[in-house]
């Protein structure tokens, strides 16, 4: 009788957990599909790009597929006591946590490499905003993370002298991301709406500062709260992953209801 109890404490348990889990991962999907398909009142709404708001949405749609993934395989393998789908439940699990485990390795090892990385993509894209080679989506990021950071550029606003149209300018343009909405200076808008480019009326009102270190220094002030709950996801697998194989090593054949799907 103790080993029947516990048996169905464990099952229910997991049962329970992953029927969360299946919920959870239908809202996230379809929040990201939400987002896909109504993008214009999104970006009215968070002032984000259309090119952010397609990355999350696919973000978001891929992480609810496979949180719905896990649910169905935790709840059907725990309630019908299927070894078959336990066992892929904690495959799954353990490709997970050894991927994060990974990426946390890798983003370490290679810290300088992704800085240097980012900073040459910025740059390029920087260098096309702009032009008849520009990627607008890239471009709208970018404005989107200049406006909110309150900084130009990458390393400096003097970045952006490597644009084509800004350096061969008769006179003083400069992207309408960079105004520093502090400074009281006439500006221009050159393009229609969206502008991209405004001109200035003697000395540039832009933000002097970079991107670069305010990026960093949004990074060093989340970095607990990311660290937090990565750690929290890597202990939650952890226990699923032990609940499920001892769920898997405790159902014998008596238990086994393969014989009905086969």
């Amino acid at each position: 009788m103790s080993r029947k109890g516990c048996l169905s404490v464990t099952k229910y348990f997991l049962f329970l957990f992953n029927l969360l889990f299946f919920i959870l991962g239908s809202i996230v999907f379809g929040f990201g599909l939400w987002i896909l398909f109504d993008q214009n009142n999104f970006a009215s709404t968070l002032g984000s790009s259309y090119y952010a708001l397609k990355i999350w949405s696919y973000v978001f749609s891929g992480v609810g597929i496979l949180t719905m993934l896990l649910g169905f395989l935790g709840c059907l393998g725990s309630l019908k006591e299927i070894k078959c789908m336990l066992g892929l439940y904690f495959a799954f699990l353990l490709l997970l946590f050894v991927g994060q485990v990974t990426i946390a390795i890798l983003i370490q090892t290679y810290s300088n490499t992704i800085s240097s990385t980012v900073a040459e993509h910025v740059k390029t894209v920087i260098a096309s905003y702009g032009t008849n080679a520009s990627l607008p989506d890239h471009g709208d990021s970018w404005d989107f993370v200049q406006e909110q950071f309150h900084c130009c550029g990458w390393t400096s606003w003097t970045d952006w002298m490597e644009n084509s149209r800004v350096r061969n300018a008769s006179n003083k343009l400069y992207p309408c991301s960079c105004h520093n909405i502090s400074v009281l200076h006439p500006a221009s808008n050159v393009t229609a709406k969206p502008a991209l480019f405004c001109e200035a009326q003697g000395q540039f009102p832009t933000y002097k500062k970079g991107c670069r270190e305010n990026v960093q220094a949004w990074l060093n002030n989340n970095i607990i709260s990311i660290v937090g709950i990565c750690l929290g996801i890597a202990l939650l697998e952890l226990c699923l992953m032990m609940v499920s194989m001892f769920l898997c090593r405790t159902v014998g054949p008596n238990y086994d209801k393969l014989a009905r799907y086969s």
